[in-house]
């Protein structure tokens, strides 16, 4: 089984509209870094989605060299500054689409948004 997870920091001052489109740009851009065979098993199982929450940004950049180093397609979301954050602001983190077991191991400890 694959499934993508997506890490929202919390500690920021987003709007709910603001989240959840960091949560879209973080699981896109993962999902086209991924490699196309597990892409199309991933959407034929039903394209497992996850949100979880950190609560800092150091938090969020050690879960992303985790998902680097293990290879795992991941995107790391930087605000561009037009609505309500400073231009760079880290938001979030696509892991995958991947093996939910690699998956697991780097996020299955942390909370659903």
């Amino acid at each position: 089984m694959f499934k993508q997870v997506i890490v929202l920091r919390t500690d920021l001052k987003m709007s709910v509209g603001k989240k959840c489109v960091q949560v879209a740009h973080a699981s896109v851009n993962a999902c086209l870094k991924a490699n196309k065979r597990i892409v199309k098993k991933w959407s034929e199982e039903g394209q497992k989605k996850v949100v979880v929450k950190v609560n800092s940004r150091r938090k969020l950049l050690k879960l992303y060299e985790k998902a680097r180093k293990k290879r795992i397609p991941c995107f790391l979301v930087s605000d561009a500054g037009l609505t309500e954050l400073r231009s760079g602001t880290v938001t979030a983190l696509g892991i995958g689409p991947a093996e939910e077991e690699k998956i697991d191991e780097i996020t299955g400890k942390l909370k659903l948004l």
